[in-house]
């Protein structure tokens, strides 16, 4: 079992005055059921799975919600859509009662949400274990921050590092989880260590079966899963890169538009993050070219079907993808964009706060210069806001200064 940091934000939100609704949401598989029943353990936890079970939930009233299930946990809740209802007129009519809402088909769940409790709720998303969570053992280990966690949460974690990764006593065990991280992934049930590799990548092979199956077709009512199964395959070989729609849909035989549709699909299943490219004119960033990358490197390596080496695009996008649920595992506020300059310069990611970015390049490599850092040169000169860090994420165990603002750092230690 490895502990959640979503735990006390989780906890801390049901007990807000407008957090007598809780709605946790995000892929499947990411342990959403078992984050709220140990969180609420005095809860009712209700499974409306059981079709005989449903119809009759379905038919208590408001009053009788009140009485008999004041605290409650319902589990796959979008399987009864009037449910919403039931839990909206209880809110509505009494002040005690609490609810956690759960769903593994989380664009169902979430219509519903909007359509019913829009006003009402509060939503919690829960991604795939981040490295931090990773490294603990037990539910009641605390979680600690990673060193990016710190600095984005107001600390200087960068002013006391060692000049080597290799120099932390326990650099063994943050290369392993990082390790483990860009083969497998995050998705807590493969983390069991008496698990074997091929128990692990069977889990991820049915995983991406069962999403194709269920998910999408929840999405849309597929006739033929044949097109969305090609782009999937073609979004993952291009991870990591900029996308054409035009070319996208011509490559899977279907249209710009139906590229489009099947990629907002892959994002608001929790599958792939699109970044937006930085322009100082919003409304450029709506419309020039954005940057796919894959949430979760075990689900893209599944899809590829590669067990082995990763590329530089790969790489980037496991980089990327952890980064961003860390930052949305502490509630930070913060803008993901990737930039291109009109000289051809390129920053793979540029993280936006209220009053300064965060500039990365991402590298494989395990030896880094002072070249590496060209791109970051007279960035500030493009942007709006003071740029806080440039930071160079990388394989090399070094940590090296090119600069006052520069910092090239191991990403295994920048991440856990």
């Amino acid at each position: 079992m490895k502990n959640r940091q979503q735990k006390e934000n989780l906890q801390h939100k049901s007990e807000e005055t407008f957090g007598r609704i809780v709605v946790l949401t995000g892929a499947r598989q990411t342990g959403k059921t078992t984050l709220a029943r140990r969180c609420f353990p005095d809860y009712t936890y209700i499974s409306i799975e059981d079709p005989i079970l449903r119809s009759s939930y379905t038919t208590l009233t408001a009053s009788q919600w009140n009485q008999a299930f004041p605290r409650a946990i319902l589990d796959e809740v979008q399987k009864a859509p009037t449910l919403f209802e039931s839990i909206k007129s209880v809110y509505d009519q009494y002040s005690e009662p609490r609810y956690i809402l759960l769903g593994s088909s989380q664009f169902l769940l979430l219509n519903s949400v909007r359509e019913s409790l829009a006003g009402r709720c509060q939503i919690v998303e829960l991604f795939p274990l981040t490295l931090p969570e990773q490294l603990t053992h037990s539910w009641e280990e605390q979680v600690k921050p990673s060193i990016f966690q710190d600095l984005i949460s107001g600390g200087n974690p960068l002013a006391g590092l060692l000049p080597s990764f290799l120099m932390y006593p326990d650099f063994a065990e943050r290369q392993s989880a990082f390790d483990f991280y860009l083969t497998y992934g995050g998705y807590p049930a493969i983390t069991h260590a008496n698990l074997k590799d091929d128990e692990r990548w069977n889990w991820l092979s049915n995983y991406v079966r069962t999403y194709l199956e269920r998910d999408i077709r929840d999405l849309a009512d597929f006739r033929n899963l044949e097109p969305f199964v090609m782009l999937q395959k073609l979004t993952a070989l291009q991870t990591g890169q900029l996308i054409n729609f035009s070319q996208l849909g011509k490559e899977a035989g279907i249209t710009s538009k139906t590229a489009q549709r099947f990629l907002h699909y892959l994002q608001i299943s929790y599958q792939t993050l699109l970044l937006p490219p930085w322009y100082r004119n919003e409304k450029k960033r709506l419309i020039k070219t954005p940057k796919i990358h894959y949430l979760d490197p075990g689900v893209l390596n599944t899809i590829l079907q590669k067990h082995g080496a990763y590329t530089g695009h790969e790489y980037e996008s496991a980089i990327v993808s952890e980064l961003y649920k860390q930052v949305r595992t502490i509630g930070q506020a913060t803008t993901f964009y990737h930039l291109r300059s009109h000289d051809g310069r390129e920053i793979d990611l540029l993280l936006e706060f209220d009053t300064h970015y965060l500039a990365f390049e991402i590298k494989m490599s395990r030896n880094i210069s002072k070249t590496d850092a060209r791109n970051f040169s007279e960035l500030e000169t493009i942007l709006d806001k003071p740029v806080k860090k440039c930071i160079i994420l990388s394989n090399d165990p070094r940590i090296q200064t090119f600069g006052d603002e520069i910092i090239a750092i191991p990403a295994a230690l920048f991440l856990t």
